[in-house]
């Protein structure tokens, strides 16, 4: 199954969002349960996540979601996990 795992940070804490960031991407890479992410942007600052997970349930979207190193730190006012369906692409 696809979720979609959109993130908010807190407001001004793109210092924990840097300081975290190399740890985040080994996760990614280490977990290999992600087809695709990137920051949200707003004003030209990174303000939250969209992480597309290929997972079997809901329940290894939200443990994915919970051990990723920014979730971790506190980097997140919120997270959501939806399923997502590919359409295009």
């Amino acid at each position: 199954m696809l979720v979609a795992l959109i993130a908010r940070d807190k407001p001004g804490a793109i210092a924990t969002r840097k300081e975290n960031r190399d740890a985040h991407l080994a996760y990614i890479e280490d977990t290999g349960h992600v087809l695709m992410a990137g920051p949200l942007i707003e004003e030209e600052e990174m303000v939250g996540s969209l992480v597309i997970l290929e997972v079997t349930d809901m329940e290894a979207a939200e443990k994915w979601a919970e051990d990723d190193p920014y979730a971790k730190a506190g980097l997140f006012a919120s997270v959501e996990l939806t399923e997502w369906k590919k359409v295009i692409g």
